[in-house]
Parts: C-alpha cells; structure tokens; sequence
C-alpha cells in the first residue's frame, strides 16, 4: 500500500510541483513572492505558476505512480493553498483543503485496499465477485471452479515469493516485497478457503437449483 508522508511547507519542491499558484483561493507563497520579484535570480525567469501542473493532473500522475509499483508517496501541504492569509484567523481556504482530501483519496483508492488474501475481508468481495459471475453466466456455465490451485499462491505468493505479490521473510535473502514466510502462507491458505467457501454456499442456496451446476475447487496434487 501507499505509505503516505505528508509535512507542512512552503518548500521548492512543492512549489516547482503544484503549480497552480493563483488557484482557487491560494495565497503567494515566500517562493511565488521570490520569483516575481527577482526574477533575474532564476537561470530560465520562470516561476511556479504552472510548472508541472500537479494541481490538475494529480489523478494522472496517482496513476502513473500506481503503474511504476511505488509503494510511498511523500508530499507536502501547501500553508498558502490552506491559509492564504497565514494564519487560521485569516480564514481558511476550503478548496484548499479540498484538493488535499481529494489527493490522499486518490491515492488511497489506488492502493491495496487490504492486503488481498492476508485479510478475511477478501471473502466477503470474493463473494460478491462469485455472486456477479453466478447471475451473468450461470444461465448456461455448469462446472464451476472457485479457486485454482490454492497452495501455489500461498507457497509462491507468501512463502517463497517466486510469484505474485512476491512475498517473503527477509531472512530468504531472495529480494522479496516484503511479508514473514513463518506466517502469511498460513493466513493466505485460510482466507482461500473461507472465499471458496462462502462462493460454494452462496451458489448452492441460491443459485443450485434454477442453474444446476456443479461446483468445487483445484487443488494441485501434491
């Protein structure tokens, strides 16, 4: 998931970031007044008007950070976009804040929401998954398999790390993302079988009978 570091600042970075100096109630920041004031003292005279346009394209860039498998994202809040005057009793810039909301949103909606299979939540969504798959094509799907091959992705994807999400202790020296091999396979091996599961009890008490289908699970032979 998306570790986020967040610190108040009226910092270059951010400035040369977010752009969108005069935006929706955002006050000058000591790098806006800086830069147009002096502008002699930057090489190219430019500002932070624009400069990269974080401001606007910050869905795009949450994705792009997505697409790169980043797992932080450290930014910094704007005091001028929330406190335009400086101070609290100044007023407070509400779509400052706003767009704030709207990033750490972003930015939440992009990550794992739970760990996958290191949660029990994901039987209840893999329920809900069966349960679309069930209403969409069980008019004419008979043979149902709700997981396949079970111990390969808790082997491979907690254990030792060789497939998907590649987890392993750090012990394993076998540059894994991250995860304890004494204990995820075990809690990835029980939330399969408790989406199996609710999958298989859901499909036989409501949808059994009108489709009479069969259903069950892949297990590989070892």
């Amino acid at each position: 998931m998306f570790l986020l570091s967040i610190e108040a600042a009226s910092r270059k970075d951010l400035f040369l970031s977010e752009g969108a100096a005069n935006a929706n109630g955002r006050g000058p920041s000591v790098w806006d007044t800086y830069t147009h004031k002096y502008p002699e003292k930057i090489v190219d005279r430019r500002n932070g008007d624009v400069a990269v346009d974080g401001y606007s394209r910050y869905k795009e860039d949450v994705g792009i950070l997505k697409d790169m498998n980043l797992d932080a994202y450290r930014f910094s809040i704007s005091w001028s976009r929330i406190l335009p005057k400086g101070k609290v009793r100044g007023g407070i810039n509400q779509e400052g804040i706003k767009y704030y909301n709207n990033l750490i949103n972003e930015l939440l909606a992009k990550e794992d929401e739970y760990g996958g299979f290191l949660s029990s939540h994901i039987a209840k969504d893999f329920q809900e998954y069966a349960d679309l798959c069930f209403k969409e094509f069980g008019d004419r799907v008979k043979h149902w398999i709700t997981l396949n091959e079970p111990w390969t992705v808790s082997q491979g994807g907690y254990a030792s790390g060789s497939m998907a999400p590649g987890r392993c202790s750090n012990w394993m020296n076998l540059n894994c993302t991250g995860g304890d091999t004494g204990t995820e396979p075990y809690l990835a091996s029980l939330h399969q079988l408790l989406a199996h599961a609710t999958a298989v009890r859901l499909y036989r008490n409501k949808y059994k009978a009108s489709q009479k289908g069969l259903i069950g699970i892949a297990l590989n032979s070892n």
